[in-house]
């Protein structure tokens, strides 16, 4: 059994780990076993590697593995096989988070685990104790929620680094020494398997319903992301910043107000009421800090007592209101890392749009074109059609179709859009849908079908006249034709390249 005396100079790390299983094979699970594999005859005891499906990439990673002393076994049984292997039970499992925590395969580490953690979690228990974590989860908006605070933070001269899903394995960076605060991007996925990991700024954005085969329910998926909070009390000066004009996120705004602050434990900062991000939460219902758009459209954090006073939304350079969003919680995360305002402001208004989120990428005769490739699911798409209050786009949506309530999307391409083209697996459905609601579209107002991306951007382009914007925001997954949203984006973006340069323009 693992010895639980710890490493000093470390958040939560044992001396001895013991015996360790690594359950996948993914990105995180290298990294965690190219971390541990130099640690066998030392702080562990065996290291054990249930691999899951066979790969080229995978078998050739598990020979190297198997060469440097760890034992490796694939498919369904491989669990079993290791725990017989390695004498019949694990002290630590690192699970990858594309493994459900009701799969069988995970069951099967648990029962034979005494912990199972994520990768983010033993990330954070090997880092040093002096270093500072910035953890962002949410349904949409944390990657650039992630690169925008470790631009903030690198520009105000702290060794910062974006991690986790965004950049480089948590345990990666962690290994390489390099990085004071990191700047964790964390998905429902590794916060289910989590249970000491504390952040000190924790910013939880929105939850709306995605993932939900993965969970099983929405109240799974709504609880693993408010595990983020859960052991913010044991963290010296601990903030959490919350998106109040979220429906869900707002409850728990509620439920932390209720409490006293002995009982609560960490200062929270909520963003916006339910009246949008104008509103603050000081004068709602007594809020001690809040972060909000005054009527001038700058963005304001109160905090601690004082009031700052960031850059104006017309100065980002990331469009539409969930950007502003975005902007304000960087902000109130920086700020509760003692970053000075001028430097938070300075770090907002150079920040560039990340690639495939509402990424400009040239003009074709005039119209311009946004690639936002990245917009997997309804909720995303909202967002995008709300970015563009000067142009009505013409949108193509579609791709592979998660099957969601299509009334919304409906209900904002009528209120946002000029056009719709509809293409992919999806496009049946999402043309379908548009024309049952044709009594309540705009004058003007069109609906187009295009069987692949290509054919949907010749037709949007078709719709469009000089002075308009053309918008890929799927509200789709890219499966039917394409490996990834980003094999997606990167496709849309030779399209508008290609015919800007057969047009001259």
């Amino acid at each position: 059994m693992a010895s639980r005396e710890l490493i000093a100079n470390r958040k939560h790390a044992p001396h001895h780990l013991g015996r360790v299983l690594v359950l996948g094979l993914g990105k995180s699970g290298r990294a965690a076993v190219a971390y541990l594999l130099p640690l066998l005859d030392g702080r562990v005891e065996a290291l054990a590697v249930a691999a899951g499906a066979r790969s080229a990439a995978s078998e050739e990673f598990a020979a190297e593995a198997r060469a440097a002393g760890a034992l490796v076994a694939f498919e369904d049984e491989a669990v079993g096989v290791l725990a017989a292997e390695a004498g019949g039970s694990f002290d630590l499992c690192i699970a990858s988070p594309g493994i459900s925590q009701f799969s069988a395969f995970y069951e099967a580490a648990a029962a034979v685990s005494a912990e199972v953690i994520s990768e983010v979690e033993f990330a954070w228990r090997e880092s040093a104790a002096d270093s500072r974590w910035v953890a962002v989860t949410g349904t949409n908006g944390k990657t650039t929620a992630c690169a925008l605070a470790a631009h903030v933070l690198a520009g105000a001269g702290l060794a910062a680094a974006a991690v986790g899903n965004i950049g480089d394995p948590c345990i990666e960076a962690v290994a390489a020494g390099r990085t004071d605060v990191y700047v964790a991007e964390v998905s429902s996925y590794q916060l289910a398997s989590t249970a000491r990991f504390a952040p000190n700024v924790a910013v939880l954005l929105n939850i709306t319903p995605d993932h939900l085969h993965w969970h099983r329910s929405f109240e799974a998926y709504r609880d693993a992301k408010l595990k983020l909070l859960a052991n913010l009390p044991g963290v010296p000066g601990a903030v959490a910043v919350l998106d109040a004009t979220n429906d869900v996120v707002r409850a728990e705004v509620r439920r932390l107000r209720a409490l006293d602050a002995g009982e609560r434990g960490f200062s929270y900062v909520p963003l916006g009421t339910a009246a949008g991000l104008t509103g603050d939460m000081r004068a709602a219902c007594g809020s001690d800090n809040a972060a909000f758009l005054d009527a001038d459209g700058t963005l304001r954090v109160a905090l601690n007592g004082a009031e700052h006073a960031a850059a104006r939304v017309e100065e980002l350079q990331i469009k539409g209101e969930h950007n502003a969003s975005n902007a304000l919680a960087v902000a109130a995360a920086a700020l509760a890392l003692g970053v000075h305002e001028s430097d938070v402001a300075e770090g907002l208004r150079t920040f560039a749009p990340l690639e495939h989120r509402i990424e400009p990428c040239g003009s074709v005769a005039g119209v311009r074109c946004y690639n936002d490739s990245k917009a997997t699911n309804v909720d995303a798409t909202l967002k995008a059609l709300a970015a563009f209050p000067e142009a009505r786009p013409v949108v193509l949506l579609g791709g592979d179709d998660k099957g969601t309530d299509l009334a919304p999307l409906v209900e904002a391409a009528h209120a946002h859009a000029g056009a719709v083209v509809c293409f992919g697996d999806a496009g049946e459905r999402f043309a379908a849908a548009f024309e049952a609601a044709d009594a309540q579209a705009p004058a003007g107002f069109a609906a187009a079908r295009a069987a692949h991306l290509a054919d949907a951007f010749d037709a949007a382009l078709a719709l469009a006249s000089a002075g308009d914007v053309v918008l890929l925001s799927p509200a789709c997954a890219s499966f039917d034709e394409f490996c990834s949203f980003e094999e997606r984006g990167a496709a849309f973006k030779t399209l508008v390249a290609d015919a800007a340069s057969a047009l001259g323009a």
